[in-house]
């Protein structure tokens, strides 16, 4: 099961996922076809839908974004972490 994660405009699809992987050790995949570059391919499944990777990988986006200039808008963690605290 994947999650597809529309890339923002202006946002470098490989840069991004380059980073994830040598600063965090995060694997996502880039879109195939004509999704390449549109859209990031994100694992939900098993290891990688437990909190603590939901959070790492949703932190580790956020961190590399901004360091890239590109306006975030705050709250996929608190939200992320609501959904998890009801279960």
């Amino acid at each position: 099961m994947l999650n597809s994660i529309c890339i923002p405009d202006g946002v470098d699809d490989f840069k991004i996922r380059k980073a994830l992987l040598n600063d965090f050790g995060i694997e996502i995949g880039g879109g195939l076809g004509e999704l390449a570059g549109k859209i990031w391919r994100v694992g939900l499944m098993g290891h990688t839908s437990r909190r603590r990777n939901v959070l790492l990988f949703l932190s580790a986006l956020e961190t590399i974004l901004k360091a890239d200039k590109f306006k975030v808008q705050p709250g996929a963690l608190d939200v992320a972490t609501e959904i998890y605290e009801d279960k």
